[in-house]
């Protein structure tokens, strides 16, 4: 398969947290780059087409709109 990324990705693998519409879970960063990012939830479910991404490290927060998604994992633009 082509790659059809921009950049290459990271692999950073860091606990993470998606937050919008009054609620929040917990979720694994696997990979990232300054355009986006993979992301591993704890089960499948569905996932707003837009919502906040905070890293645990650092507290960093990014807006996220959502590329794919893949039985429990996800991709994610940064807006």
């Amino acid at each position: 398969m082509t790659e059809r990324r921009k950049l290459e990705r990271i692999d950073v693998d860091e606990v993470a947290y998606m937050f919008g519409d009054g609620a929040s879970s917990r979720c694994r960063v696997l990979n990232m780059s300054e355009h986006g990012a993979a992301i591993e939830l704890p089960s499948k479910r569905f996932v707003n087409s837009t919502f906040k991404l905070m890293l645990e490290k650092g507290r960093t927060v990014y807006s996220c709109r959502l590329i794919w998604s893949d039985d429990n994992r996800i991709g994610v633009s940064f807006e």
